[in-house]
Order: structure tokens, then C-alpha cells, then sequence
């Protein structure tokens, strides 16, 4: 099995764990999005600390590097939250696409943070893949929920930007498992002192619920980083993709979910104007 193919292999088992992640997170019913987020988040800062200890990871930040990594941890959780929030109100799927409009802001954010250059064929792709938001959240229909809809493209603005500085942080030397365990104890503390006044007692099931959540989401960090392990962005990113169609296919199985025909059309925007982007950076980075 070739390096790309495993790489593939990593990417699709980390888009399976994401749609399983959601899936859980609404199972665990009406817990409040903060206490959700506490429950996922203390999973992974686990796994990734017990990954540092065993690994031996030697972490040695430089000067500058502390300022990226709360800015990381901010945007990323101001991310997740958005998220959780859009997951509990819309379809799964069609908050796993909103969610999936990260890589967009990523190079808007790469404009300004970077200062890297937005050419034309990347902006069209951006310009395409918000048309293909818009059919997802049905802006002026009755009884869409345009609110929660607009708050899970805030999701995707807060992921996109933490992934950027994610690379910036990666290229200034800082170890990603480090990154992910500082940015899951981040948000622990930040929400806590909201949690614990108004912490929602749980059923068993509902704690179950939220840390087989919680579980999925660090198998899903560790699959996507031992995929780009093995093979570069340009080359397998794309696949990230299919955790719409898992999310579509859990939502189906466990929630009875049905996206309508302008949600699905939605998918197919976004996903067209993903593999476009891709397909461009890939040429534009071999050439």
C-alpha cells in the first residue's frame, strides 16, 4: 500500500470519526453547547497529553509563539462552539457543510495574517462555495433556521482562521500535538467558569453520549494527522470532503434525518468549488 493510499485511508477514517463526533453530540440531547464542549474538549486534552508523554515530545517555545497559540485557541473555540450549537438546531449534514467552508476562510485569513496573495481562480472558488452556503441556509424561507445557519458559518470562519494559524505555528517549529492539547485545555478553562454556575445535570446516557464524542474527535485528530504524515495537503485534502456523506448517512441512520433537495445542491456547490480549489493548489504548488 502506497504512502498516498494510506494517506487517504488516514483522511477518510478522520472524516468518519468528525460525522460520528456530531452525530453523538446531538445524541446527548439538550445539554448545553458549553458543557458539550467541555466533555469533547477534556477527552482530547487527555489523549493528547498522554501522546506528549509517551512520544517524549520535547516542547520549547520561542519568543512570539505564546501570542499564536491563545490566538489559535480562541478562534478554535469560538469554532467549536458555533459548531456545537449549529449541530443541535440544523441537520447534521448540512452543519457538517457549513462547518466544511473553513478552508475558504483559510486563505482569506492567509491574506491578511500571512500576507499571502488571493488569485482569481481561488476567489471564484470562495465566491462559488458562499452561493453554495446560501442554498444550505435558505436565507428568507419559512422555517429555516437561518439564525443557527449563520452562526455554523461563523463555526467555519473560527475553524478556517485556527487552521491558518495552525500552519503558521507548525512552521515556526511548535509540535501539533501540542497545539491540540493547549487549545482543548484553552477552551476547558474558558468555559468552565460558565459551565459550573449553570452546569445541566445528565443522565448516564447523555454523559455516555458525550464522551464517545469526545472519543471520536480525538480519533479524528490523530487520523488527519498521521495523514498528512504520510502524504502532502495538495494530495489527499480532498477527501476530507466525504465527512459530509458520512453525516449524511449517520443523520439518515440514527436521527432520520432527509436533506432537501436545495441542501443537497448546497453539497454539490461547495464540494465542486473544494475540489476546484484543490485542483488548483495542487497544479500551483507542483508548478
Amino acid at each position: 500500500m502506497s504512502n498516498k493510499t494510506k494517506g487517504i485511508l488516514c483522511i477518510m477514517t478522520s472524516a468518519f470519526s468528525w460525522a460520528a463526533m456530531g452525530i453523538f453530540v446531538r445524541l446527548a440531547g439538550d445539554v448545553p453547547s458549553f458543557q458539550k464542549s467541555v466533555f469533547r474538549n477534556l477527552v482530547a486534552m487527555l489523549a493528547a497529553g498522554i501522546y506528549l508523554l509517551a512520544s517524549h515530545t520535547k516542547v520549547k517555545l520561542k519568543k512570539g509563539d505564546m501570542p499564536w497559540l491563545l490566538f489559535r485557541a480562541t478562534a478554535g473555540t469560538i469554532g467549536l462552539l458555533a459548531n456545537f450549537y449549529c449541530l443541535d438546531r440544523m441537520m447534521v449534514a448540512d452543519a457538517t457543510i457549513l462547518n466544511k467552508l473553513a478552508p475558504f476562510f483559510t486563505v482569506l485569513v492567509s491574506v491578511l495574517l500571512l500576507k499571502e496573495k488571493i488569485r482569481l481562480p481561488q476567489a471564484a472558488c470562495i465566491i462559488v462555495a458562499f452561493l453554495g452556503a446560501l442554498l444550505v441556509v435558505k436565507p428568507g424561507m419559512s422555517g429555516m433556521p437561518v439564525g443557527p445557519a449563520l452562526i455554523g458559518v461563523l463555526g467555519g470562519a473560527g475553524a478556517g482562521t485556527a487552521y491558518c494559524i495552525v500552519r503558521l505555528l507548525q512552521k515556526r517549529g511548535v509540535p501539533g500535538p501540542f497545539i491540540v492539547f493547549f487549545f482543548s485545555a484553552f477552551s476547558c478553562v474558558v468555559v468552565l467558569p460558565y459551565v459550573i454556575p449553570n452546569y445541566y445535570p445528565m443522565e448516564w446516557w447523555q454523559l455516555a453520549c458525550l464522551l464517545v464524542a469526545g472519543a471520536f474527535a480525538a480519533a479524528g485528530q490523530f487520523a488527519i494527522t498521521a495523514a498528512y504524515r504520510f502524504a502532502p495537503a495538495r494530495e489527499i485534502s480532498v477527501y476530507d470532503y466525504s465527512q459530509v456523506v458520512f453525516s449524511a448517512i449517520l443523520g439518515f441512520l440514527f436521527l432520520h434525518q432527509t436533506p432537501d433537495l436545495m441542501s443537497i445542491l448546497g453539497y454539490g456547490v461547495i464540494i465542486a468549488a473544494s475540489v476546484a480549489m484543490f485542483l488548483y493548489n495542487r497544479k500551483h504548488t507542483a508548478a
